[in-house]
């Protein structure tokens, strides 16, 4: 039986809700220029408009407030938001009640974004929920603006399962959406627990012309 078969994504939220307090302290523990080191070539220099899906403990979010840009955080796991709230108040930040595939609150902005960036998210996302989240996410990239995502691939902890990854289906699914694919490269995860269990992640780095 598929994992999609047995998983909905209100288990998975839940599950991200009961650890959240762990998960805090390990998110907060990475450093974001760590993280972000494979794509950081691809990340806007000049002030830019940035929407984080999946923004979690809001550590990228806050990372890229205090570099100049103004973010758009969104995050549909209460916990993790009011965490990320007090950990990273800035009036650079907005943070946002709102998840994929829809992501209705981050469209009904009326913005288009310059970098629309999903960090160690999609793996959450159902296979049958892609191609919808895909065009929500495309649509909120603005011209010339990129889309960037790191798709997990390895063991995750029961609770919140990962879906396969299906690399080169996602990048149809972008690539059908006008978006250019930029760069394809695959790391060794940063976080220490997840490094032991051998869990990597390829980014993608997509452009809307």
């Amino acid at each position: 039986m598929k994992p999609e078969d047995t998983t909905s994504v209100d288990s998975i939220l839940a599950a991200y809700d009961e650890a959240a307090d762990t998960l805090t302290e390990r998110l907060e523990a990475l450093s974001t220029a760590t993280v972000l080191q494979p794509v950081a070539g691809f990340l806007p220099r000049d002030p830019a408009r940035i929407l984080d899906v999946g923004a979690g403990t809001g550590r990228d979010a806050a990372w890229f407030a205090g570099q100049g840009h103004q973010v758009w955080a969104t995050e549909p796991v209460d916990s993790l938001r009011q965490a990320a709230r007090g950990l990273h108040e800035s009036a650079a930040i907005t943070w946002l009640d709102d998840g994929l595939p829809d992501l209705r609150q981050s469209t009904a902005l009326g913005i288009k974004f310059d970098l629309v960036l999903l960090n160690a998210v999609w793996h959450h996302v159902p296979p049958a929920l892609r191609g919808a989240s895909i065009a929500s996410l495309a649509g909120l990239t603005g011209a010339g603006g990129r889309m960037i995502m790191s798709l997990r691939e390895g063991p995750s902890d029961p609770t919140r399962p990962a879906f396969p990854a299906a690399v080169d289906k996602t990048i149809a699914q972008a690539e059908a959406q006008g978006l250019r694919l930029l760069r394809r490269s695959w790391v060794e995860a940063v976080q220490p627990e997840n490094r032991r269990s051998g869990v990597i992640f390829t980014w993608l780095v997509f452009q809307r012309e």
